[in-house]
């Protein structure tokens, strides 16, 4: 059991037989009562933002949850399946727990967060930053660069991202996958 002044940015908890995680939090102090903790809660199951204030001193439920390296392999019926970088166990996991599953090659490093206590994956994220090649994308338009023009493009991956005018089809280029923006050319 924890308090409320252990909650912090990625604290995992249960409430209300649902896991949810931390997303941001507020200490406040009135002038007139007694101190409280506004939280804003993510839920693992419906992937709903929730807002929740505390009494400060409650009790909380803290869940265990391990952050594990793995490697995604290919994508079937039964799903995304990944494999565990230091025990090899395999498993698959559903798209919707995936941060960015358009932006997954075969041989991605990620990130699983696992429940402890039920070994049950929870999520899958991608690291910030990924180097893909443009597979395909229109010419850019000579003397049209002044402005900052964006152009559609498709990448190894078959996913459509919005490039400068000046990046042509066949270059490596490096994807936020947080906002599925273009961040620069990769030499």
């Amino acid at each position: 059991m924890a308090t409320t002044a252990d909650i912090k940015n990625g604290l995992c908890i249960e409430m209300n037989g649902d896991l949810l995680s931390v997303v941001e939090f507020l200490h406040v102090k009135p002038g007139k009562g007694g101190a409280f903790v506004r939280t804003k809660l993510k839920s693992f199951k419906t992937g709903r933002t929730i807002e929740h204030t505390f009494p400060s001193g409650a009790k909380l439920d803290i869940a265990r949850v391990e952050r594990r390296p793995y490697t995604f392999l290919y994508q079937d019926d039964s799903g995304y399946n990944f494999m565990h970088k230091e025990t090899f166990e395999q498993i698959s996991i559903q798209k919707d727990i995936i941060n960015a599953p358009d932006f997954l090659k075969e041989g991605q490093d990620c990130e699983m967060l696992v429940h402890a206590d039920t070994e049950t994956p929870l999520s899958c994220e991608l690291p910030p930053f990924v180097e893909v090649t443009i597979t395909y994308t229109e010419p850019g338009m000579k003397g049209n660069t002044a402005t900052n023009a964006m152009k559609d493009a498709t990448i190894e991956t078959g996913a459509k991202i919005k490039i400068p005018l000046f990046v042509n089809e066949g270059e490596k280029i490096r994807i936020d996958t947080r906002t599925s923006a273009y961040v620069e050319r990769v030499k």
